[in-house]
C-alpha cells in the first residue's frame, strides 16, 4: 500500500470502518437513529473556540502514534483541531471516481454524525476540517483522459512526488466552480467545521478559488489554507487561518519569520481565526527544545494550535508525531496579549501561570518571579527559572511533577 503525508491508502482514501471501529457504546443503534448534524453555525465555532483552553495541539492528517493503550478517538481527542480528507470523518463521495462527485453517499453522512458526536463529547472544544482537493490528487481521482488534469505539451504534470499525485488545473474556472462545490457539500453535511485547502500561494488563480470558496460555503464555515511560513494579503479576506508548515527553522531568521507570519495571521485572517503552526524536529523527535519552543511562540505570539512533527522527507506517512506531557492541559485561557521583556523573552500570563517563548539567537535568561512557579520543562519550582536559547516553557502556579524527560 501506498505510504504518504494522508497515511496508507486505506486512510486517504477515507475507509471509516477501517479508521473508526465505532468503538463508542450502543455506536451502531446510534447510527441506526441518527440524522445528518446540522451546519456548524459561527456562535458554535466561536463558543468552542472561548471555551478552549491551552496550550492547544492539532493534528494535521496523522495521529499521534505513541500514546499505547488508548482507544484511536481518545488520543485524536487530545488535539483541538484536526484535519485530513473527508472520508477520515466517515464521509464518502457519491460518485465515481470521487473527483467527480458532488455530493456524499447519505449513509456516510449518518456515519459522520456518529463520529462528530463521538468526537466532541471527547473534545466539546475540538474543530474538524475536511481537505478538499484541488492542486493534485491521486491517479484515480478523475479519468485519465479528463479535461480538468493539468497539463503540458500534452500531458499531465506530475504532482506530489512522494505520494505520485497528478496536477489539477485549477486555473480552470469550470474546474474551480467544481471545488467550491465540493467544498459547500462537505460543508453542508455538519459533520466538518469547514475546508483545508493546502499548497496555497496569493496568485490569481487561488484568489478567485477563494472567492469561489468563501461563497459556496457562506461567510459562517472555517476556511483554512497551507501558505507555509508566507503572508498571502490578497486571499486574507477569505480565509480563517494558516496552517503554517514549516519547512524551514534552522536559523534565528527562520524562527523570527515564523513569529511575524503567525502575528500577522493573527491579525489580518478572518474572523474566527485558527492558526496553526507546525515545525518539523532536527534530529529526532526528542528534540524537546524545539517542541517546547514551537509551543511556547505559539502560545506567546497567538491564540492559534501547535504541532512538532516528523520531517516530510522521511519514508513514512507525513505529520506523525508523538504526545508529549508539556501539551496537556493546565494554563487556562489567556489574561491578555504576550509581551517581549527587555531581555529579548516573550511571556504571556494565562489563569494557570505564563507561557515563556526564548528565541533562537538569543542568549540563556534567568526569569525571576515573585512566586514559586512550577517549570513543566523541568519539573522545578520555584521563584527562579534558566530558559536556553531556541526554548520554551510552561510555568504552572499549581505544583505538577515534570514532564519532560
Amino acid at each position: 500500500m501506498m505510504v504518504s503525508r494522508y497515511g496508507v491508502v486505506a486512510a486517504a482514501l477515507g475507509v471509516a470502518g477501517l479508521l473508526w471501529p465505532l468503538a463508542a457504546r450502543g455506536t451502531e443503534a446510534d447510527a441506526a437513529d441518527a440524522t445528518p448534524a446540522a451546519p456548524s453555525r459561527r456562535g458554535d465555532v466561536e463558543a468552542r473556540l472561548r471555551g478552549r483552553t491551552f496550550p492547544s495541539v492539532f493534528q494535521a492528517w496523522n495521529p499521534a502514534d505513541n500514546v499505547k493503550n488508548e482507544p484511536r478517538a481518545k488520543t485524536l481527542a487530545r488535539h483541538d483541531l484536526v484535519f485530513h480528507g473527508p472520508g477520515y470523518f466517515g464521509l464518502r463521495w457519491d460518485g465515481s471516481p470521487g473527483g467527480v462527485a458532488t455530493r456524499f453517499d447519505r449513509g456516510s453522512v449518518i456515519r459522520g454524525t456518529v463520529l462528530r458526536r463521538q468526537f466532541l463529547a471527547l473534545n466539546p472544544n475540538m474543530i474538524l476540517l475536511a481537505e478538499i482537493r484541488y492542486r493534485d490528487a491521486p491517479s484515480n481521482f478523475l479519468p485519465r483522459d479528463h479535461p480538468w488534469w493539468r497539463r503540458k505539451d500534452g500531458r499531465v504534470v506530475p504532482g506530489w512526488g512522494e505520494g505520485g499525485y497528478l496536477q489539477l488545473d485549477f486555473s480552470n474556472p469550470d474546474f474551480r466552480r467544481h471545488v467550491a462545490q465540493r467544498a459547500r457539500a462537505v460543508v453542508e453535511t455538519g459533520v466538518v467545521d469547514g475546508v483545508m485547502l493546502d499548497w496555497w500561494h496569493d496568485d490569481d488563480d487561488r484568489l478567485a478559488l477563494a472567492q469561489a470558496v468563501r461563497e459556496a460555503v457562506g461567510p459562517d464555515a472555517l476556511i483554512m489554507v497551507n501558505a507555509n511560513d508566507r503572508k498571502t494579503p490578497r486571499t486574507a479576506p477569505y480565509v480563517n487561518g494558516y496552517f503554517m508548515e514549516c519547512t524551514r527553522s534552522a536559523t534565528p531568521d527562520d524562527w523570527q519569520r515564523l513569529a511575524d507570519t503567525l502575528v500577522w495571521a493573527e491579525a489580518n485572517l478572518r474572523s474566527p481565526r485558527v492558526n496553526c503552526l507546525e515545525t518539523w524536529y532536527h534530529h529526532s523527535r526528542q528534540d524537546l527544545n524545539l517542541m517546547r519552543a514551537t509551543t511556547a511562540l505559539v502560545l506567546t505570539h497567538s491564540d492559534g494550535y501547535a504541532l512538532f512533527s516528523d520531517p516530510n522527507p522521511l519514508p513514512k506517512p507525513d505529520h506523525g508525531h508523538d504526545w508529549y506531557p508539556f501539551w496537556d492541559k493546565g494554563l487556562g485561557r489567556p489574561k491578555g496579549a504576550g509581551a517581549k521583556r527587555p531581555d529579548g523573552v516573550f511571556v504571556r500570563e494565562f489563569e494557570g501561570g505564563l507561557a515563556a517563548y526564548n528565541p533562537m539567537g538569543n542568549g540563556e535568561v534567568v526569569l525571576e518571579f515573585d512566586e514559586d512557579l512550577t517549570s513543566r520543562a523541568t519539573g522545578r519550582r520555584g521563584k527562579s527559572h534558566r530558559l536556553a536559547p531556541c526554548d520554551g516553557d510552561i510555568l504552572l502556579r499549581a505544583p505538577v511533577p515534570a514532564v519532560s524527560p
